[in-house]
């Protein structure tokens, strides 16, 4: 389910911090690493494990109305469409996410004032009074709300965000990831369906674990060799003056572009150009792609590097500079 581009930018945070502080260990490091995906893939059960949540309260709120000495006519009455949501039956039930949320002991019960928040502020929105006030409940009504809860309330919470910050360093990274992955998850439920139903699985493959760990390691063994080879190519830079996240993302490309024979050399070198964008300077992408393309053309042209199998995509055409409309 991670994605690629995302076990990227998690190696690239972890090593950021590990060339920083010179004090850990390479099996410290792969741990934290390890650890930090693990904990994405804990937000990610998290966040289905949200409109439950909202769920449950909304109920609360009904059982203690009912209990009023003086319970008005609405009190005893309530309108139960969003409590009796199918969708969250379903997410309820399903048995993946209760096995994740027994092993790994996660849950939101220490955050009642967050969920009641929530709740109030999702419960004056246009889109849910219409929900609430609508003649007819389909299934397909159901999940589009609980879609619209997802995608449109959590980002405007700072209270959403602290929670992210106390749980991880990492999870402010991660939302917008792990959001996109919830809502396909949740649009793939369907009326009826067993509880077996199967989530995303944390890796979207079984080389992954294999490539982060290959991948972080010889970033770490190939460290001064790396630096030495941009150095040549940067004779007009000092290094020193190089932004250090510049320094290693090129690190991470050269890397993976001579150690991983089956990612074409694109691949490599757009997704790092695209991680630039948002994790350095507003000039870095356009310095590390001019960089990187020197480098690799003469890499190439020394035979440093073999591709192999899907690795030889694209390996026709040798022009790794692109445009600026080509980069969007």
């Amino acid at each position: 389910m991670i994605s690629r581009r995302l076990l990227r930018v998690k190696i690239l945070q972890i090593l950021f911090a590990y060339f920083k502080s010179e004090n850990d260990s390479l099996n410290n490091v792969e741990k934290e690493l390890l650890q930090s995906i693990n904990k994405a893939f804990d937000l990610y059960h998290y966040l289905l494990l949200l409109p439950i949540e909202l769920v449950d309260f909304a109920d609360s709120k009904i059982q203690l109305a009912k209990q009023k000495f003086i319970a008005s006519h609405k009190d005893l009455n309530p309108n139960t469409r969003f409590v009796d949501n199918g969708l969250v039956k379903l997410i309820r039930e399903n048995e993946a996410l209760n096995d994740h949320i027994t092993r790994h002991k996660i849950g939101w019960g220490n955050y009642p004032e967050l969920i009641r928040n929530l709740y109030q502020q999702l419960s004056v929105t246009d889109y849910f009074q219409a929900y609430m006030d609508g003649e007819n409940s389909s299934f397909n009504d159901d999940k589009q709300l609980i879609i619209n809860i997802l995608s449109k309330e959590l980002e405007d919470s700072d209270e959403f965000y602290q929670f992210l910050e106390e749980q991880s360093i990492y999870w402010n990274d991660d939302l917008e990831f792990m959001l996109s992955m919830v809502i396909k998850t949740l649009k793939k439920f369907c009326e009826g369906q067993p509880a077996s139903t199967p989530l995303f699985p944390m890796y979207r493959s079984d080389d992954d674990e294999d490539y982060i760990k290959r991948l972080l390691r010889k970033v770490i063994f190939n460290h001064e060799a790396n630096v030495k080879l941009i150095e040549e190519y940067t004779q007009n830079w000092e290094v020193d003056r190089i932004a250090s996240m510049d320094i290693l993302i090129m690190e991470l490309a050269l890397t993976e572009i001579k150690e991983f024979p089956s990612i074409p050399v694109k691949v490599s070198f757009n997704e790092y150009i695209e991680i630039a964008k948002f994790y350095s300077t507003d000039q870095s992408s356009t310095f590390i792609n001019g960089v990187l393309d020197k480098i690799i053309i003469s890499l190439r042209k020394k035979n440093l590097f073999v591709k192999q199998g899907r690795g030889l995509i694209g390996e026709e055409d040798d022009r790794l500079v692109f445009s600026d409309d080509e980069m969007e």
